[in-house]
């Protein structure tokens, strides 16, 4: 594996990012300082966390850095969560997002666990 953008984790992440960029877009204007930027920051944290684990080139340490992303991608969830209580979204939306989240954060926890396996080999 040459590069991070080779990473599923990465990619699915990548997809998940710009659906977030193109969902905020759609929220009220007064949300842009408040919600917008905590939803975009927080999709873009999952895709960078990865990207820099990556660059480590050390195994415990591009672990944390996973973690950090799945942390981003747990803070995402709330921040859709919040759009959906706003009534920014619908319930069928939420659903399709969750489904991304939950694609993720499996290829995310997969990875986290093959980096401990060649870690400790």
């Amino acid at each position: 594996m040459q590069s991070f953008r080779d990473l599923n984790c990465w990619k699915k992440a990548r997809v998940f990012r710009n659906l977030m960029f193109e969902l905020s877009k759609s929220f009220p204007v007064e949300e842009k300082y408040r919600l917008v930027d905590q939803l975009v920051r927080s999709s873009r944290g999952i895709t960078a966390a990865i990207a820099e684990g990556h660059g480590r080139y050390h195994y415990q340490e591009n672990i944390q850095y996973c973690r950090v992303a799945r942390g981003s991608l747990e803070e995402t969830l709330d921040h859709l969560i919040t759009a959906l209580d706003c009534r920014y979204i619908a319930q069928e939306q939420m659903e399709s997002y969750e489904k991304h989240y939950n694609t993720i954060l499996a290829l995310l926890n997969g990875y986290i666990a093959y980096l401990k396996k060649r870690k400790e080999n």
